[in-house]
């Protein structure tokens, strides 16, 4: 019940995976790629201004259940992403999820198995998977 295209993802990862063949190799790619992500969100503030944050204390009443606590919180976020800073963000994102994948096919992981089932656990818990 897994889904095609990540199977296919992984396995041409596994495939064109030559230059950083060594796990740590991938595995500080992928720190790499993540911190890539990181700074493509800071530039869409910073450089270019379509985005910005305006952070402050979240704000939630002593007597809101866990569950309306979602109501409350903030996402910091104001503004939406231009085209091109969002076109850069998502090579950086697709970027992380080759060298994720590229973990996984090195260490003969399924990755469409590890999203189905973090996806099963989180029916299953809902909300309180995060508790």
């Amino acid at each position: 019940m897994g889904n095609k295209n990540c199977q296919q993802f992984q396995s041409a990862v596994a495939e064109y995976l030559v230059r950083h063949r060594s796990v740590l190799d991938v595995i500080s790619k992928l720190q790499e790629s993540t911190a890539h992500v990181n700074r493509a969100i800071v530039n869409s503030v910073t450089a270019c201004g379509c985005l910005k944050i305006d952070a402050s204390k979240q704000l939630i009443p002593n007597d809101a259940t866990f569950l309306e606590m979602a109501s409350y919180m903030q996402t910091h976020l104001k503004g939406s992403l231009c085209p091109t800073c969002s076109e850069n963000i998502q090579e950086e994102i697709g970027d992380t999820l080759f060298y994720l994948a590229g973990i996984c096919a090195l260490l003969e992981l399924d990755l469409d198995k590890i999203i189905c089932k973090e996806n099963e656990r989180l029916e299953t818990l809902g909300i309180y998977n995060l508790t």
